[in-house]
């Protein structure tokens, strides 16, 4: 439904055609016009009401529907795509309505169109590419790289060099950056859109792993990242098919003249820092949009402002903040994990599979294309982040994983474990905290032995780690079969209201 929604946001927000939505959704152009054909069908109007989820617009746009006769005689498009090249005047409401005449249970108009359209896109036609001003920003990284020297320790670095250049003017951005990560790359393109003072149509990247995930000819795969940064700037990502170089000439040229006019020039330069690199790039880069044509009047940067700058979309009110997007399944304490930080949801979505986008100051997670949780970033590491209004009004009625469970289990095992797990469970604000940790601890006793992980809560009660981590490193290491450290302390069991002792439980199983 993502996908779909794509579509709609591209044909009515971007207004672009049906094989340019296709190209950057990674499906086929017939796909998206069915894709249209049923939102017309359905009534439904662009932006989509916010109490549309995925579920109810599938069963707008897929409503069920009686099978087709596959008996019916399919044309033959090769046929008909000679008859469109080679004859003038043919059109393809007439060679249907010749196959009608022949075939008169045949298709009716919109599926030969459609049949006609898929069958078409697969053909290798090289096509002239003529550019629009404002249309395509053509986006790449150099071959070459520069060297940047450590001052303090002679280490050596390869400074990597984005290059972009815009289809009508050819008007040319360069800057280096330390990567070609997600994040050098991501940001690299906000500088590009503030360089040139507005946003373009549509973005026609190489197929780098920054930005397509998964190349291929027909169905490439964005990157989840990249695709965010679009929707924020309302422009597409198009990008180059594979081994397809006529799709990037402009982007391969842009590179040429960058390393032929500014990184040959600075060949002979010991660089200590990439701001250091990035003042003399800029400055060459002036001296390269400023230099005039030999064939045509004018200059890139005055055919940037005849052309190009006016046509451009204006800027968003604020500069784009990089998200990343990860799957996370909801562990039964009805939390997700962000870089070791645990973020509470709903817990109807317990075991449900979510879309979580972070940035540096939020986190927010989404179900079925919904926002479900939306919490402001936490840095420290194995804390958790929850609000009162996603727990459960009983824990025990929607989960089988509870308090009293966790302490029979413990009971089991040993006294030891017991008041390791009574602990851990009052030590957090709510006891479902702190499930995942014991969940790990306990099943430690299926690869140790109970015997042994007995003797491993003995020791962590002693020192005072309560992690899984710790336990699991005395198991480890061997040290629950040591004896422990003589001490003047001895160790006290935490006295609280929730802590009954091993004599609570009897011969009740987890």
């Amino acid at each position: 439904m993502r996908k779909i929604r794509e579509v709609l946001r591209l044909k009515y927000e971007c207004n672009r055609s049906n094989r340019d939505i296709g190209h950057s959704c990674g499906i086929g152009s017939s796909t998206v016009s069915d894709y249209l054909q049923r939102a017309r069908m359905a009534g439904l109007e662009w932006p989509l009401p916010d109490r549309l989820d995925d579920t109810a617009l599938e069963q707008r746009l897929f409503p069920p529907t009686i099978p087709r006769n596959s008996s019916r005689p399919i044309p033959d498009f090769q046929e008909v795509h000679k008859e469109l090249q080679s004859r003038k005047g043919v059109t393809l409401n007439l060679l249907w309505q010749e196959y009608k005449e022949q075939h008169p249970d045949g298709y009716q108009y919109s599926w030969f169109c459609h049949g006609y359209r898929d069958w078409a896109v697969r053909l290798d036609v090289a096509m002239r590419h003529e550019h629009r001003a404002g249309e395509k920003l053509f986006v790449d990284y150099a071959g070459q790289t520069v060297d940047i020297v450590d001052a303090a320790t002679g280490a050596v670095s390869k400074a990597q060099v984005f290059v972009a250049v815009l289809g009508a003017s050819s008007y040319t951005y360069a800057e280096a950056t330390a990567t070609q990560g997600l994040e050098d790359w991501i940001g690299s393109h906000v500088r590009a859109f503030s360089f040139y003072g507005g946003v373009p149509e549509a973005v026609i990247p190489d197929n780098l792993k920054s930005g397509v995930s998964k190349p291929n000819r027909y169905e490439p795969d964005i990157n989840p990242t990249y695709n965010d940064l679009a929707r924020h700037y309302q422009t597409v990502i198009l990008p180059a098919r594979v081994r397809k170089p006529r799709d990037k000439a402009k982007a391969e040229n842009g590179v040429l003249l960058v390393e032929r006019w500014i990184l040959a020039r600075l060949r002979k330069h010991t660089f200590f820092s990439l701001d250091e690199l990035n003042l003399e790039i800029k400055r060459l880069l002036r001296d390269l949009n400023e230099k005039p044509f030999q064939k045509l009047p004018g200059s890139r940067k005055s055919r940037f402002e005849e052309l190009d700058r006016p046509a451009l979309k204006p800027l968003p009110a604020a500069v784009y903040e990089l998200a990343q997007w990860k799957r996370a399944t909801v562990h039964i304490d009805y939390h997700v994990e962000v870089e070791k930080h645990y973020y509470s949801v709903p817990y109807t979505l317990v075991k449900k599979k979510l879309d979580v986008r972070y940035t540096a100051s939020t986190v927010e997670c989404f179900y079925r294309n919904k926002r479900v949780a939306c919490h402001l970033r936490d840095d420290r590491a194995g804390r958790h982040t929850t609000i009162k209004e996603h727990m459960p009004v009983s824990h025990q009625r929607y989960l089988d994983w509870t308090p009293d469970r966790f302490r029979r289990w413990a009971a089991k095992i040993g006294p030891q474990t017991l008041v390791l797990t009574e602990t851990m469970l009052v030590k957090r604000g709510h006891p479902q905290q702190a499930y995942r940790s014991l969940l790990g601890i306990l099943r430690l006793g299926k690869s140790y032995g109970d015997k042994r992980l007995e003797a491993a809560c003995g020791r962590a009660l002693h020192i005072n780690a309560f992690s899984y981590r710790s336990i699991e490193s005395i198991l480890k290491n061997g040290l629950d079969q040591k004896p422990l450290p003589g001490t003047s302390r001895e160790t006290t069991p935490v006295k609280h209201d929730n802590i009954r002792g091993a004599g609570y439980y009897t011969s009740t199983s987890h």
